[in-house]
């Protein structure tokens, strides 16, 4: 039985386990929590963050949290952002009854692309240049009775552009709206780590999934921007248990983006 209390640090509320041992997830193995600290502190001693900025399902109705650098370089917040058990990933969970943007209705714990330092927000054209997005992660945990959840993305303007959206065991790369533009597998099991890659040039968005091509995505914007971590497309709306403990979770060990 886990055993939950609030703690608040810093106007951040997140839930702490005084639990020995964390229950299964959606199919996760019960984890020890007596296993040996990790010999990292911070998301940012794990990734590159130098040019994002976090988004996390708490704080104000319609005004999550949001940290930016420099103080993204010396911050967590478990269990929404935090270091795994071995130094190896970050691990971002969003719950169903977490804080959203003005702009969703669901609930995230997800990176946002910057630029010069963490300081402006990135915006670049599809048709101007090469920008790329490789991210190496995993899908740990998926939310109840809706289990669909977003592990990275390309978003332009006020919507997202492409994603890669494990529904159960099925894993999409969307096209706007079209949510099953493209099957990648059918039979995706929690805890694989994979690579997840977008090559944009040329109006053209290649999406590739280990290495390999999956789809090409005709889009023509100027105001693009990469985002990875969990963004649960679930909520107290279609989602039960409406708590804390039901919840999207990914985990992140690699991530680069480059601009040419």
């Amino acid at each position: 039985m886990r055993c939950m209390r609030i703690v608040v640090l810093a106007g951040i509320t997140a839930a702490a386990s005084t639990a020995l041992a964390l229950p299964a997830q959606a199919g996760i193995p019960a984890r020890d929590a007596t296993t040996t600290a990790a010999p990292c502190e911070y998301p940012a001693d794990v990734l590159d963050l130098t040019n994002w900025k976090v988004t996390l399902p708490t704080g104000d109705d319609e005004d999550p949290t949001e940290i930016t650098q420099p103080e993204l370089a010396t911050f967590s917040a478990k269990p929404w952002f935090q270091t795994d058990d071995h130094c190896r990933a970050v691990r971002f969970r969003a719950a169903v009854d977490g804080v959203t943007t003005g702009g969703s209705s669901y609930p995230r714990a997800e990176l946002r692309e910057m630029t010069d330092d963490g300081e402006e927000e990135a915006s670049w054209s599809t048709d101007e240049g090469t920008h790329t997005l490789v991210v190496t992660e995993a899908f740990t945990a998926l939310p109840e009775d809706k289990p669909h959840l977003v592990g990275a993305q390309i978003h332009g303007g006020d919507d997202d552009v492409t994603v890669f959206r494990l529904e159960g065991g099925k894993l999409y790369i969307t096209d706007g709206d079209d949510t099953h533009h493209h099957l990648v597998t059918d039979d995706y099991e929690l805890g694989t780590e994979f690579e997840a890659k977008f090559v944009v040039r040329d109006g053209k968005i290649d999406v590739y999934y280990n290495g390999e091509r999956e789809t090409t995505i005709s889009h023509d914007d100027d105001s693009n921007y990469f985002k990875a971590g969990a963004y649960t497309q679930a909520n107290c709306g279609n989602s039960d248990p409406c708590d804390a403990d039901n919840y999207g979770e990914v985990h992140i060990s690699g991530i680069k983006v480059t601009h040419s």
